[in-house]
């Protein structure tokens, strides 16, 4: 089983490689999610729009000083079959493994992953918890607190990633993760949305929450909580759906009530200015504009794969 890594004796984040990860998963996002807060587009269109999403990062995103290293996903529907309480759960293996097998090449001493659905923070900061030990925090910005377990009511797997980081995820997935973090390490921001049957596991587990609410006008309960952890390197996911969809929707989930995109810059900007980042993840981006363009572009002459008598 995965466990929580013992601190290292020296600081490996000075010096070393700063890795971007492209990882366009969408296999662990559920059927039923993207079927209901994606019913515009046919569902094979849909749930692959977590893909689609992390090829319009990679490119309007400013130049990388480093590697860029992108994980093998496919895009047929092999293995999307429910096993064990995890849909897509043998394609989520596989290409979980490939992730790590990718990431352990390069050995970085930083990461910024390009999602993908949310799972895809699972195996860069599972790597990262091993190379910093008890010295990382994780902070989840996410209207959702991702804690599910495989005996949920819901099989997505990108809604069991905070539980997978903390130990708590299904068993063939922990065996392949080398560390695991704390719950008391872990703090949910912009948490406003959940389902009755996983939210008792934030307390149970001590896992730190804090609805846009407490943050909106400053970061400081934030930073109080990080300081008090006593780490000195963070790992930041973002979903954007926790952007207030009355701002933008930008992420699948149309979640109204949460942080604005003012207010997650500032977040942010608080934290790398507290501490050092050694980890940064941007993940459920589902680029609607650009997936209908596809569509209406799609069959159009000269695009498609030429003719043949």
């Amino acid at each position: 089983m995965a466990r929580t890594a013992p601190m290292p004796a020296d600081d490996p984040g000075q010096d070393g490689v700063s890795l971007r990860l492209v990882w366009p998963q969408w296999q662990g996002a559920g059927t039923s999610s993207v079927e209901a807060f994606a019913p515009e587009f046919p569902l094979d269109v849909a749930r692959r729009g977590y893909a689609t999403g992390a090829a319009v990062l990679e490119a309007v995103l400013p130049p990388h000083d480093g590697p860029t290293a992108t994980v093998p996903v496919t895009m047929s529907d092999d293995g999307l079959e429910e096993r064990d309480g995890v849909e897509a759960k043998e394609i989520v293996l596989q290409q979980l493994a490939e992730a790590l097998e990718t990431i352990r090449r390069h050995d970085p001493a930083r990461i910024t992953t390009l999602g993908g659905e949310c799972s895809v923070s699972v195996a860069p900061f599972s790597e990262l918890a091993r190379r910093y030990g008890d010295s990382l925090a994780v902070i989840w910005i996410d209207a959702h607190p991702d804690i599910g377990t495989p005996e949920s009511a819901y099989p997505g797997y990108h809604a069991m990633a905070v539980a997978t980081l903390t130990g708590h995820g299904d068993p063939d997935v922990q065996e392949l993760l080398p560390a695991t973090v704390s719950p008391h390490r872990v703090a949910l921001v912009g948490l406003h949305s959940w389902t009755d049957d996983d939210y008792p596991n934030v307390a149970a587990w001590g896992i730190q929450s804090f609805s846009p609410e407490e943050l909106r006008t400053s970061t400081r309960p934030l930073l109080d909580w990080l300081a008090a952890t006593g780490c000195t390197h963070v790992a930041v996911h973002f979903d954007l759906d926790a952007v207030d969809s009355d701002d933008i929707v930008l992420g699948l989930g149309i979640e109204p009530d949460g942080l604005a995109s003012a207010e997650v810059k500032r977040i942010v900007a608080d934290i790398d200015s507290a501490t050092d980042v050694v980890g940064l993840t941007i993940a459920e981006f589902i680029p609607r504009q650009v997936m209908h363009l596809q569509q209406l572009l799609n069959g159009f002459p000269t695009l498609s794969t030429a003719k043949t008598d």
